[in-house]
């Protein structure tokens, strides 16, 4: 494939919160490298393996009407599962179901109401 000036590599979704530093911990625990903008309060940055997503502050979020989502791809939906959900940490972890389209996958909302939706190939999908 030709290299066209401006092509893209890596996207980088923005999550919002009503509190950056209790977003960082928290997906710090889910294993995440996580560093602030400047103070940490208005900003951060996410990073596990290739994929990125940032923090932004949003003061009077209504976790009931974030429509915030990312998609992540990985090796193993059910391990990811299983790590994430015995962290303990806070959210709705959901667990990963096979679809008709050769992944297995499964979510997890945080108390922002931001939604992760993660999946890993099937084995022998056709």
């Amino acid at each position: 494939m030709k290299h066209v000036a401006g092509d893209m590599s890596v996207a980088a979704p923005v999550l919002v919160s009503a509190d950056v530093p209790a977003s960082l911990e928290r997906y710090r625990a889910l294993g995440f490298m996580v560093s602030a903008h400047e103070d940490g309060h208005a900003y951060g940055f996410l990073r596990r393996g290739e994929a990125w997503l940032h923090v932004s502050l949003l003061p009077d979020l209504d976790p009931t009407m974030n429509a915030v989502s990312a998609y992540l791809y990985c090796d193993d939906a059910d391990a990811l599962h299983a790590e994430w959900a015995a962290s303990g940490v806070a959210g709705r972890h959901v667990p990963p179901v096979d679809t008709d389209y050769g992944l297995r996958e499964g979510a997890y909302i945080d108390p922002d109401g931001n939604l992760l939706r993660y999946g890993s190939p099937l084995p022998h999908h056709s």
